[in-house]
């Protein structure tokens, strides 16, 4: 049992899984992750994880955009290359609003994807993080922790009880396509 890092629990119906969630947190057993093929609400509150950080990051990178075509505009327009055009002012922002949201809008969209990929670990070209094939598929998984929970029998008996149709002892951190 020593070279095992995961124990895994696979179940068939969601409701069933989170049933699982709970026997075991009822037990004080630390549950690593849960791997799901949809979306289930409520699990992320269940599992204790933190809101997301992401609109925070999307705001920073809008405000960068927005930062970069206003100092574009003032730089090119009244800095470098002054221009009197019907003796309208240089800077004449309402005519760069459309310039600046596009902007603004560009750098989030752009932003927010590469710190999702940062943060979830879909860089291009890399193998997906997945615990078991299965869950991308037809199966809910809880994986948890071999080490830090060392009753293995009584995780098996209380997965078991919750309504888990298999339960695996996972050698290795993450299953590869290959």
């Amino acid at each position: 049992m020593s070279n095992v890092k995961y124990i895994l629990g696979h179940f068939e119906d969601p409701d069933e899984m989170m049933h699982g969630i709970d026997k075991l947190q009822e037990n004080n057993i630390g549950i690593y992750d849960v791997y799901t093929p949809m979306p289930i609400h409520g699990i992320e509150e269940k599992l204790g994880y933190k809101r997301s950080r992401l609109p925070i990051a999307a705001f920073c990178f809008g405000i960068t955009g927005t930062l970069t075509a206003i100092s574009m505009i003032y730089y090119m327009l009244v800095y470098d290359w002054p221009m009197n055009i019907g003796g309208k002012p240089s800077l004449a922002m309402p005519d760069f609003v459309p310039i600046t949201f596009e902007l603004t809008i560009l750098f989030a969209a752009y932003g927010m994807m590469f710190t999702f990929f940062y943060a979830n670990h879909l860089f291009p070209g890399r193998a997906p993080r997945v615990m078991d094939l299965r869950a991308t598929n037809d199966r809910f998984v809880i994986a948890i922790d071999a080490k830090t929970n060392p009753y293995p029998d009584k995780i098996e008996n209380l997965l078991k009880e919750a309504g888990a149709v298999e339960v695996m002892h996972n050698e290795r951190k993450y299953v590869s396509y290959e």
